[in-house]
């Protein structure tokens, strides 16, 4: 299968997810150049990296005129549902999601957007979970956007970087349960390096579902 040489622009870099994924860019072949968007900096240093600093995700037009010339977006920026106001997850999951693709397909109509969900999504948009619903509206809505592509990535519990900084407390204290949940439950957990290489792989060469769970993960991410 023909691969592309990816010119990646990437949210999320401070995050567990985010950083994770920018681990396994700066290590693939496939990964010609890598433009983090983020409010703080990573505090990195790699001749593929370039970095924006943008504190308003909701306005990129600042901006707007350096994010042309690239072929895939990893959006690994996200917020927790717990203990937040209904209206303000929806702006911050769904608004601003959709406001940032629509930016960046004006510009790379040619680009593919890998959007990091969760398991448990909602496609219907009709279940009871309110994050479940909204993670539901924004997959749907952004392959209503004429990108050349749209992957919708649905990890799970998700097996931490060794050696990276921004791991969150629980996987911190309770790693040591990862083992003991996926033999129990062996397509449940997937390793953030896992992860990454599907993005990578989704954008270099493709795959046939829109909507990525664990056993697709884990096939992509092995796809030589």
């Amino acid at each position: 299968m023909a691969t592309a040489s990816l010119r990646v622009i990437l949210t999320g870099a401070t995050g567990m997810v985010g950083e994770a994924v920018l681990h396994e860019c700066l290590l693939s072949p496939e990964v010609e150049t890598i433009l983090l968007i983020s409010r703080k900096s990573c505090a990195l240093q790699h001749p593929k990296l370039r970095e924006i600093l943008q504190q308003d995700f909701m306005n990129l037009l600042p901006i707007e005129s350096q994010l042309k010339g690239y072929n895939a977006c990893f959006f690994c920026l996200g917020v927790s549902s717990v203990g937040m106001d209904k209206a303000l997850y929806e702006k911050l999951t769904y608004n601003l999601t959709m406001g940032f693709a629509a930016a960046l397909v004006a510009q790379n109509p040619e680009m593919v957007f890998c959007y990091i969900s969760g398991r448990g999504t909602d496609s219907t948009e009709k279940g009871k979970m309110h994050w479940a619903r909204v993670k539901g509206k924004t997959e749907n809505d952004l392959q209503k956007l004429p990108f050349k592509a749209v992957y919708n990535f649905r990890p799970g519990i998700m097996k931490p970087t060794k050696g990276l900084k921004n791991t969150l407390a629980f996987y911190k204290w309770a790693g040591w349960l990862l083992p003991i949940i996926s033999a129990v439950a062996p397509h449940y957990v997937i390793s953030l390096a896992d992860l990454g290489q599907a993005m990578i792989h989704a954008a270099a060469r493709g795959y046939e579902k829109s909507i990525l769970e664990i056993r697709d993960i884990e096939a992509l991410s092995a796809s030589a």
